[in-house]
């Protein structure tokens, strides 16, 4: 990074949600608050009011884990793609870019499935958290159940899909998205793995390789 480009020495560092890709806040970093980021895996920033470095998280417990590190073109900003413990805002918000009581600022839709996944995930490490949840008390009966749900989603969208019936489609589509996201969780799967899998055919297709 070329710290020497800016006045003060500082970069700004715009911070997203990796899972999700959120935008979730925007700080400034000197040479000394990049080294200790790098050297904790924990977004540390500094702080042009305190005039001193500042994990954030340090506080609240709710720390920003680094995933990666993506420099602009002029090498003057940078991107931190990271996990976040809770949320980022210290209004309790999940992003800066939120007002506490509005609508919130949404992630992509394909961000939201990421939110489920993790939702899922939860459950299914922390199936006592919440007794009375239907994704916990899948879990409990196992993938033979679990796997039925599937093929049973997956039918429904089908008949729904050849009889025209859009809004049916959408709502079963939807339960056939979350009941896979379920089975590949009890699978020790997740859907970057699969998404891996289509990431390597793309790669494959735009490569000039045909796949028969």
């Amino acid at each position: 990074m070329d710290f020497a480009k800016m006045p003060d020495g500082l970069i700004p560092v715009i911070v997203q949600d990796a899972a999700t890709g959120q935008v979730l806040m925007l700080g400034y970093q000197n040479e000394e608050a990049q080294r200790v980021t790098r050297e904790t895996g924990r977004v540390t920033f500094f702080s042009r009011s305190k005039q001193r470095l500042w994990t954030k998280g340090e506080t609240s417990g709710n720390y920003l884990t680094v995933v990666s590190e993506h420099e602009d073109c002029d090498q003057d900003a940078l991107l931190i793609r990271a996990l976040p413990d809770g949320p980022t805002c210290h209004r309790g918000t999940v992003s800066c870019f939120e007002q506490p009581n509005q609508t919130a600022y949404p992630a992509p839709a394909v961000g939201f499935i990421a939110e489920l996944e993790r939702l899922v995930q939860r459950r299914h490490q922390f199936p006592d958290e919440d007794p009375k949840s239907y994704t916990a008390s899948l879990f409990r009966k196992g993938m033979p159940k679990i796997a039925q749900k599937v093929g049973e989603e997956a039918v429904e969208t089908v008949i729904d899909a050849v009889g025209g019936n859009v809004a049916g489609l959408k709502g079963e589509a939807a339960d056939l998205l979350y009941h896979l996201v379920v089975l590949l969780t009890a699978s020790d799967l997740s859907l970057e793995d699969v998404v891996g899998v289509l990431r390597e055919r793309h790669s494959t297709i735009s490569g000039g390789v045909r796949r028969e």
